[in-house]
């Protein structure tokens, strides 16, 4: 800020000076008081200077005693699960009310290290929304799976430069931090004044105190109340979480307290493009406490002031004077839905649709990130014994079962059995051309025919695919190589269904909403093959992720996260 900006700003606060915008017979949600009370909003040079009445603006807009609150913010966000860069994400998300997201570009990161999360910055630009990130602080997740890039202290050292780089994204290799892992210990070194995330699922007792002597301050895994006090308890501020799959919100709806409030934040961690279109983002999460009981004004602080301040962010999250004009105009206190949305002062977003353009994308080349063998694609599994390690599909949740079953055995291999819905699952490595393939069994898909496949698996994104028979497999990971990465359906030679996903094998820059219906149409043609899951893309993406308990599968091999090792698939 200039000293001639910070005098004329005053010079608008006392009113000698015209504004640039009043906002006039405005009911303010102050999440900083906890009061709801009529006033005029004064903004000027992108701010809030004033809460009064009896001020002149250039332009002046009278919203006629509908509500006013802050934008709303999401603490935690992988802006790659919507399949879409920031330009279109934004789309998505401002025109329900958020102005600010905090997000891991983990994804992109294990793809092309700090490359990817460059891209991520440049893409944000310019935008009607603010796109903070939190440097990835897991990449690879661990030792058990082979990722396209590998990042050290010295590497996010570079990005501490950056006004919109605030800390260290979720540490999910949790027991290198309890157990003091060198690497670890360099990067909680490195971000110890800065705000440092946590991700520790299910742990308890003598090691959560360990993590969380380390200075990590957030935790958004919590499934259960238990849970999540026990980590509040020990000073943790609790993210609760309402992804696409991870859908934690209700459960945790309990946990709300006049006395803990304060510190409790919302995050959508994983959404889809049907879930930020259909329900929206954290205004969907505050309309959902509202509704189950929570009072307005703690549910809006939840999604606004708790999550500034958490990030040190002190000139967002509340309207007041000196604060960024973010801001969020509704009708309902008890069904809030944006009608209109400001960011620093400008009208962006109105009734649901954007106000403003999308920026021009600036050609940005990226590394070809399809380098996997197809010479040797062999998806058999010779079988060793009868008694197999199968992975347990939970129902809406990534966390898996460890289960253990008899295998289908023909001419001395171990296939799939779909009457049991026993089907073969396989991770194939595609940043290096190692030919690593992890071949293991999965329940809770559901196929009868054909298979699914894509390059969206977390963390490290190596090709994933599940399917009912070894033809279907080969032609599902040829249709995505072909694509240069992407989402497939198919059924023995037959694509039923592809999404390209250009930008790293995670990300397409086509319009959201013809992202949605291509994703549509894949869910409905895995469902004709007999899927029984409401979005088996999204849970396949998580079957790989070897930081979330208890059986997952990468490109090492099958992983039993609770004794975090390789274990042999046959018992």
């Amino acid at each position: 800020m200039t000293t001639m900006a910070l005098v004329d700003r005053l010079a608008v606060g006392r009113g000698a000076v015209q504004a640039d915008l009043v906002i006039r017979n405005a009911r303010l949600v102050n999440v900083w008081s906890g009061e709801i009370y009529p006033t005029d909003i004064v903004i000027h040079d992108e701010r809030i200077v004033a809460l009064a009445q009896g001020y002149i603006g250039r332009h002046e807009i009278d919203v006629q005693g509908r509500y006013v609150c802050p934008g709303f913010i999401d603490a935690h966000v992988h802006i790659e699960s919507s399949l879409c860069t920031p330009p279109e994400f934004a789309r998505a998300v401002v025109s329900h009310g958020v102005t600010t997201v905090v997000t891991d570009p983990h994804e992109i990161a294990n793809v092309l290290g700090v490359d990817g999360i460059r891209f991520m910055l440049e893409r944000a630009k310019y935008g009607p929304l603010n796109v903070f990130v939190m440097a990835s602080s897991c990449v690879p997740a661990t030792q058990m799976e082979t990722s396209g890039a590998q990042l050290e202290a010295e590497d996010l050292k570079l990005l501490l430069g950056s006004d919109w780089v605030l800390g260290l994204a979720e540490v999910m290799n949790y027991p290198g931090v309890v157990y003091g892992d060198e690497g670890m210990i360099d990067k909680l070194e490195l971000f110890g004044t800065r705000v440092m995330d946590g991700h520790c699922p299910a742990l308890t007792g003598k090691e959560l105190n360990a993590y969380v002597a380390s200075g990590i301050g957030s935790e958004h895994e919590c499934t259960t109340v238990d849970e999540a006090l026990e980590k509040l308890r020990l000073g943790l501020t609790i993210f609760i979480r309402e992804g696409t799959t991870t859908r934690n919100l209700r459960p945790l709806l309990p946990l709300i307290t006049p006395e803990n409030h304060t510190r409790l934040c919302f995050c959508t961690d994983d959404r889809q493009p049907s879930s930020l279109i259909d329900e929206g983002s954290i205004d969907f999460m505050i309309r959902t406490a509202i509704d189950h009981g929570v009072d307005p004004v703690v549910a809006i602080r939840m999604g606004t002031l708790n999550t500034a301040q958490y990030f040190r962010l002190h000139d967002h999250g509340v309207v007041a004077p000196g604060k960024w004009a973010d801001l969020v105009v509704f009708s309902d206190l008890h069904n809030l839905r944006a009608e209109m949305v400001f960011r620093r002062g400008q009208l962006v977003a109105q009734d649901g649709k954007m106000t403003v353009g999308r920026p021009p994308l600036r050609q940005i080349h990226l590394l070809n990130t399809m380098n996997l063998r197809l010479d040797h694609l062999d998806f058999r599994i010779p079988a060793n014994d009868k008694r197999i390690r199968v992975i347990g599909g939970v129902g809406d949740q990534v966390v898996t079962e460890h289960r253990i079953e008899n295998a289908r055995i023909v001419d001395g291999f171990a296939v799939s059995d779909t009457d049991r819905d026993l089907l073969k699952m396989a991770v194939l490595e595609r940043h290096h051309g190692t030919g690593n393939i992890g071949k293991a069994f999965i329940h809770g898909f559901g196929l009868k025919h054909g298979a699914i496949a894509g390059t969206v698996a977390h963390d490290h994104h190596n090709l994933v695919v599940i399917g009912a028979d070894d033809t279907s497999m080969r032609r599902a990971v040829e249709a995505v190589v072909e694509m240069g990465g992407g989402l497939a359906v198919v059924n023995g030679d037959q694509i039923m269904g592809s999404l390209p996903l250009p930008v790293a094998g995670l990300m397409t820059e086509i319009p959201l909403e013809q992202v949605r219906h291509e994703y549509d149409v894949l869910i409905q043609k895995a469902q004709e093959l007999g899927s029984t899951m409401p979005d088996p893309f999204m849970a396949m993406s998580f079957m790989a992720l070897e930081v979330i308990p208890k059986l997952k599968l990468t490109d090492v091999g099958l992983v039993d996260v609770e004794q975090f090792k390789v274990v042999d698939l046959f018992v």
